[in-house]
């Protein structure tokens, strides 16, 4: 029997609000992906991965995100980005490998001006409707601050599932480093904004990734879908439609501005109308 994945990559808090959009429209279509062998997310992806994963209806999910009332308490950033994607594209270029490009990544995130880590951590804690570990296959993905090594965390990791959220959300420049054990984390879309090549064993995947500026990472999403496609897996990516990229543009660009939340919510899920036959093809 062929095993499937869902794949929820980065994409600030615009991001989670569309790719709760897609999959509430996808199950409204039939399409009901909370039967995957594997939810592996990254940032705004931990987030969705971590709530359709809650046995909270896809219908209330949705609510969440588009009802004033019910949406979670969300902070707006004062980063300069400008800044963050030069600094950052220097680092890149400078060569080394992974691990150490990260490493010096992590040290200009952990140096950088932000807002306390527990005021950061009572917004993921209102976004999350559950705040335990599912008995899904759960794997959210982080950096080491220190070591520059990519983290997943999962169930049997000994951490709590709000904080290993927290720790995959933690935007380099924009959120605190989040403190776990020993260590620091920072934000898992610094290696990959959908980290698909940890989804390698499966046959079928369904990759979400919102739209994002443009951020050097340590590997594309087209090398990882080629890698795993050389290998046999059946991949489809569901990215923004112009719709979405429409509404993000007329907020600067920024996937941080929670005033997009319910246009984005509502954009994916008139987005999958568009997309049912391509997926039901590959999860069906």
């Amino acid at each position: 029997m062929a095993t499937h994945a869902l794949v929820l990559g980065g994409g600030g808090v615009a991001g989670i609000s569309w790719q709760t959009g897609i999959l509430v429209g996808l199950a409204e279509a039939g399409i009901d992906v909370r039967n995957a062998d594997l939810f592996l997310g990254t940032s705004a992806g931990a987030n969705v991965a971590a709530q359709i994963t809650s046995g909270r209806s896809f219908e209330e999910l949705f609510q969440r995100q588009v009802d004033p009332a019910l949406q979670a308490h969300e902070l707006a950033p004062q980063a300069d980005f400008q800044k963050m994607i030069a600094d950052f594209t220097r680092v890149l270029n400078g060569g080394g490998s992974s691990a150490e490009i990260l490493q010096r990544i992590g040290a200009l995130s952990l140096a950088a001006p932000t807002l306390p880590e527990d005021q950061r951590r009572e917004v993921v804690v209102s976004r999350l409707p559950v705040h335990s570990w599912p008995q899904n296959r759960l794997a959210i993905v982080a950096v080491d601050a220190f070591s520059g090594e990519r983290t997943t965390f999962t169930s049997e990791s000994g951490v709590e599932l709000v904080d290993a959220v927290m720790a995959s959300s933690a935007v380099p420049y924009v959120w605190p480093p989040t403190t776990i054990n020993q260590s620091r984390y920072i934000d898992g879309g610094c290696y990959s904004m959908a980290n698909l090549d940890l989804a390698a064993g499966l046959d079928k995947i369904l990759v979400l990734q919102p739209e994002v500026p443009a951020f050097a990472v340590m590997e594309s999403l087209e090398q990882q879908i080629k890698r795993l496609q050389s290998q046999g897996a059946q991949i489809e990516v569901i990215a923004a439609d112009e719709a979405m990229k429409t509404a993000l543009a007329a907020v600067g660009g920024n996937a941080l501005d929670p005033s997009l939340r319910a246009t984005a919510a509502k954009l994916g899920r008139e987005q999958s109308r568009n997309e049912v036959a391509r997926v039901a093809a590959l999860w069906q």
